[in-house]
């Protein structure tokens, strides 16, 4: 385990140098979950002192460019005016478990934090769905760096229908309403 030493003072992300307090630990041996990369997402940010902290839907617009065998997945996306996108956050640290956002000595767990230092870095996002090009979706709300490779996109949860039927006893949620994008139900 390394600790950054005390009184240490790196700018906030400028770099990848642990901050007063912070601790890191090696990682372990990866073991493949199998994942794979269904495109690359083109944002206008190259550095990480660029982009913003959380995506904004009133943001740049942005692309999701799909790899062609993933085309298909597309059918029916159009249905929706916000996406659940996730992405693998490639140029972050691994390895930094009690982190100082703040740089103000005060630390947090990795998973008490939004922050893309994590030891497995999966960005999530909420984007307003602008339209559809071929296999490329023009989107706002991202938060990440030009290339990042894509992982997944989803229907926005409460957007999406149908939701499976609560158990005997229990009560539907009111979240659990019809989708009023595909006429109350899934496209």
């Amino acid at each position: 385990m390394r600790r950054a030493p005390p009184g240490a003072n790196y700018p906030l992300m400028a770099n990848d140098a642990l901050r007063a307090g912070e601790v890191a630990v090696p990682p372990p041996r990866a073991e493949d979950a199998g994942l794979v990369f269904i495109g690359r997402i083109r944002t206008p940010w190259t550095s990480r002192l660029d982009c913003p902290r959380q995506g904004r839907l009133d943001g740049p617009l942005c692309r999701l460019e799909l790899d062609q065998p993933w085309a298909q997945a597309l059918q029916g996306v159009e249905a929706y005016a916000r996406l659940e996108v996730l992405y693998w956050l490639d140029r972050s640290r691994r390895d930094i478990l009690l982190q100082s956002p703040k740089n103000d000595g005060s630390l947090h767990g990795a998973f008490s934090l939004r922050s893309p230092v994590r030891p497995n870095p999966i960005g999530t996002a909420i984007v307003a769905l602008e339209r559809v090009e071929g296999t490329t979706l023009l989107v706002r709300g991202l938060d990440c760096l030009d290339g990042t490779p894509l992982l997944d996109i989803k229907p926005d949860r409460p957007l999406f229908h149908p939701v499976a039927p609560a158990p005997p006893g229990e009560t539907a949620h009111e979240l659990d309403r019809p989708c009023p994008l595909a006429g109350g139900k899934a496209p």
